[in-house]
């Protein structure tokens, strides 16, 4: 398996000569979906969802109604495929959809809805919450940590993480945090996850996590 980390929350995973793309938003280049044997979207925010880049590529997509009702485009909606919180799907790979709401951000703000997915390929199982704290129904391997967002802090982040206790951690979104605050959430969750034994690592877009 192969992990790559594209633009803020979009990672890629290939693995037997296909990829699945977990939400190429607009802060992620058109590239991470090329070649795409599907695209998972968790939720309709644009930093997740970008017609543009599902239209880059013709891969079906799975998502949540909520995105679905958001698809303007006729000959992008023929190839969305609407799932369900809890449904197990297979796009390539077995999935599952976990979870149904986007974490609050502030309580006068309308939550949304979200659906993060567990992925398994190649014995290891992979972890996208979106951008929620949703823990997954099972053990993963790897889960892709959000970092840092207006809806989430550095204590929030750190218990997630240890309450999933993936043995690899990989940081997600992180684009709205400078780089000053980004070596900091580093240094803290690099310390407080290697106390549990959990390994955590921040690649740079284009960049592949390391799964030694």
């Amino acid at each position: 398996m192969r992990i790559t980390k594209f633009g803020h929350a979009c990672v890629r995973i290939e693995y037997d000569a296909r990829a699945i793309v977990l939400d190429p938003g607009s802060f992620t280049d058109p590239e991470a979906v090329d070649g795409a044997a599907a695209v998972l979207v968790t939720h309709e925010h644009a930093d997740h969802y970008s017609p543009g880049n599902l239209r880059a590529c013709d891969a079906p997509v799975f998502t949540i109604d909520a995105v679905a009702a958001k698809v303007e485009d006729p000959a992008l909606r023929e190839r969305v495929t609407v799932v369900a919180p809890g449904e197990r799907f297979d796009p390539g790979a077995p999935v599952t959809a976990v979870g149904e709401w986007h974490a609050v951000i502030h309580e006068d703000l309308p939550r949304f809805h979200n659906s993060g997915f567990v992925l398994e390929a190649d014995g290891t199982t992979v972890y996208h919450p979106g951008d929620a704290f949703t823990l997954p129904d099972r053990p993963v391997d790897v889960l892709l940590l959000p970092v840092s967002g207006p809806w989430n802090k550095l204590a929030e982040v750190v218990d997630f993480a240890r309450a999933v206790g993936a043995p690899r951690n990989l940081a997600i979104h992180e684009l709205i945090a400078s780089d000053i605050g980004l070596g900091i959430i580093d240094q803290r969750l690099e310390a407080m996850l290697g106390e549990r034994g959990l390994g955590y690592q921040r690649v740079a877009a284009g960049r592949d996590m390391d799964l030694s």
